[in-house]
């Protein structure tokens, strides 16, 4: 993983690239989402009018569908995107018919910074939660798709806590972007 602190010149590094892999970058660290849900993420999935991507449960590792906030960050990377009317992939690959392959944000990544993966960023983004923000421990879980409630409990607490962890990613994408706001 990349150390939080060089998030931000990273983002305004990646910024200033042209591609689709690049794109996806951006999108997989403004949101802390696996790059297979990132590459296979689809438009029917967006609702970027009232700014939430609903990924289905079969694409996520625990298979519950997942509610992400979209923050304004995310959105101005989603309209920056192509809508092709003969394929639903918000990436599509070089033939369209599938999405990029888990290569392309690494190679993109790779032209930028050695001794990264995409997949660790979501390490870097629960890094600065726990160092830099006061958010519940399960604020930021539930941010990463990750299941923190046992059974007893998530019987009782039903809620995804969708706008605490809209708060949360508003204000990693605010620090994601904070070197890209000066220029």
């Amino acid at each position: 993983s990349l150390p939080y602190a060089d998030i931000p010149k990273l983002m305004t590094d990646i910024m200033w690239k042209g591609g689709v892999g690049y794109r996806a970058l951006e999108l997989l660290i403004y949101t802390g989402k696996r790059s297979g849900e990132i590459r296979e993420a689809a438009w029917s999935e967006f609702d970027l009018k009232a700014k939430v991507w609903t990924i289905p449960a079969e694409r996520m590792k625990n298979d519950k569908p997942h509610r992400e906030p979209l923050t304004p960050a995310c959105l101005k990377v989603l309209h920056a995107l192509d809508h092709h009317p003969d394929h639903d992939w918000l990436f599509p690959g070089p033939q369209t018919k599938r999405p990029i392959s888990d290569m392309t944000m690494s190679k993109a990544l790779k032209s930028i910074r050695e001794n990264c993966t995409p997949h660790g960023f979501r390490s870097s983004f629960r890094q600065w939660a726990a160092e830099q923000t006061n958010y519940p421990r399960e604020i930021c879980e539930m941010a990463l798709s990750h299941s923190v409630l046992g059974k007893v409990e998530a019987a009782y607490q039903r809620s995804d806590l969708f706008e605490k962890r809209k708060e949360l990613m508003l204000e990693w994408a605010d620090f994601c972007s904070s070197e890209t706001l000066l220029r």
